[in-house]
């Protein structure tokens, strides 16, 4: 079998991402810790942003808006002005924070540019994930960008389809089991699953049991070495 075309998540595979997430909810906890204690707080922020994904989508507006839900569920009526001004500050932050490229990054995407085209797939707001793409400089190593409201195998199938290849001949690798890997895997191809620190408690799912098209990766730059392998 010869691997032909490569696909690439973004957030958190290029770059660091929940981690700015994290803080944001955290300093909604503090903000909240009068209300509710801080379980509770995020347990009603996981409930609340599963609520509202199919109307709002992925992404920091969509997460501000839970926010903004959240506080007015805990807070009620002494939800003050102030504090949705705060939330909605940090959404702005979340929005504008900096693109940290993981090691190595650059020099990956080379190497794997040597197996065929290397295609981003990444889902999220279009405006921010374009912003964040500009601001990596990682554009040009791209043969394809495909932004996506979610990522499902019809997905994957598409995208194959459209260079040409056949699903035994794509690998996908992203720090997502749920959406990086396993609709990846259902639609036929090759998965990289390369988790972090801090993952969404939404994109966490079973990892496949002896497939064996699927593997788990410390780091991005280990990618490379394994498609040569299938290759």
């Amino acid at each position: 079998m010869t691997i032909k075309l490569i696909c690439l998540d973004a957030d958190d595979t290029l770059w660091h991402n929940m981690r700015h997430f994290n803080a944001t909810e955290d300093a909604l906890l503090d903000m909240l810790h009068p209300f509710a204690e801080a379980h509770v707080t995020r347990e009603r922020l996981i409930t609340c942003e599963t609520r509202n994904l199919p109307l709002y989508g992925y992404g920091a507006k969509g997460f501000t808006l839970s926010m903004i839900e959240t506080a007015v569920e805990l807070a009620g009526d002494a939800l003050t002005k102030q504090m949705i001004e705060e939330i909605l500050a940090a959404g702005r932050a979340l929005l504008a924070h900096p693109v940290q490229l993981f090691d190595g990054v650059e020099e990956t995407l080379d190497r794997l540019a040597r197996f065929g085209p290397v295609v981003l797939v990444t889902k999220g707001d279009l405006l921010h994930q374009e912003s964040k793409l500009a601001a990596s400089g990682l554009g040009d190593l791209f043969s394809g960008i495909e932004i996506v409201s979610d990522k499902t195998s019809d997905t994957f199938r598409n995208i194959f389809a459209r260079f040409g290849v056949a699903p035994q001949q794509a690998v996908m690798a992203g720090d997502s089991m749920r959406s990086d890997i396993l609709p990846a895997l259902e639609a036929g191809a090759w998965a990289a699953f390369i988790p972090q620190e801090g993952a969404w408690a939404h994109e966490q799912a079973q990892a496949p049991a002896a497939h064996d098209h699927f593997t788990q990766l410390s780091r991005l730059a280990d990618l490379p070495d394994w498609v040569a392998g299938i290759s």
